[in-house]
């Protein structure tokens, strides 16, 4: 049974009703925001939401695990060793923004079998009706009814580049890097989140740089750009979504993109 067939129905369905729920209290009020310990912003949407998808894989009958920002006591720190699928899931992925109105956010669901995520989807309502992105391995990176396909731009000095800040960490290093690294690109813009790496899968960017992130940040966003063509590790270049420090790039242009972040 392919991915698409095993999981699709299951990711549509929570996707679905996840931009529901946003969209009920985007730019409205009553959200219900408030400090987490580490300092991040949570709301009604983002409990309701993980409520809803926990419930509905229940629901699924499929033997699946969920791993949520906000029921789970901390990120994990590797794939499942229990032999069971996992799915990982980021309610509102920039719920700093969904709180002051900005439409960059959005619903971020990966599932991981085998250490290997395999099916993952991307759902921002308000970024335009229909918005989301989708992959199952070996299928092909999708939006709407268009199959993504990454640039071909060869040439760093060619690229345009987006990435996020290095944190509170004060890591000069980094954020020379990270200079550096924008300083030999054609163009950058400084974007963070989940809509970056969407871009790169689309071919309207050749790099993504996000440097401070936890596993359901990333889930479903380097399999859609793997398998529009592109390749997405850490920073030294491992293949996981485990370590922060993630890059995503189109391929031609990762080896380069990483002798600047090393």
């Amino acid at each position: 049974m392919s991915c698409k067939a095993k999981y699709g129905v299951l990711l549509d369905a929570i996707a679905n009703e996840a931009d529901a729920i946003a969209m009920s209290y985007f730019r409205g009020g009553a959200m219900g925001a408030e400090r987490k310990r580490d300092g991040t912003v949570v709301t009604q949407a983002d409990k309701r939401i993980e409520q809803m998808a926990i419930a509905k894989v229940e629901a699924s009958g499929l033997p699946i695990d969920v791993v949520g920002e906000e029921t789970s006591a901390e990120p994990p720190k590797g794939p499942a060793t229990n032999g069971r699928a996992r799915m990982i899931i980021d309610p509102i992925d920039g719920t700093e923004e969904f709180t002051r109105g900005i439409p960059t956010f959005g619903t971020l669901i990966g599932i991981e079998e085998d250490a290997e995520i395999v099916a993952g989807m991307v759902s921002a309502p308000a970024l335009e009706k229909g918005a989301r992105w989708w992959a199952y391995r070996g299928e092909g990176a999708w939006r709407r009814a268009q199959r993504l396909h990454v640039s071909q731009v060869r040439s760093l000095s060619e690229s345009m580049i987006f990435t996020t800040g290095t944190g509170p960490s004060k890591d000069a290093q980094a954020r020379e890097r990270m200079r550096r690294l924008a300083d030999a690109a054609r163009n950058s813009r400084s974007m963070g989140g989940f809509w970056q790496h969407m871009l790169v899968a689309e071919g309207a960017i050749e790099c993504a740089v996000d440097w401070i992130s936890k596993p359901w940040d990333l889930s479903p966003l380097g399999i859609i750009v793997e398998e529009a063509g592109g390749k997405s590790t850490t920073a030294d270049g491992e293949r996981t979504i485990y370590k922060g420090r993630f890059v995503s790039t189109n391929g031609v242009l990762h080896d380069t993109v990483l002798n600047f972040l090393r």
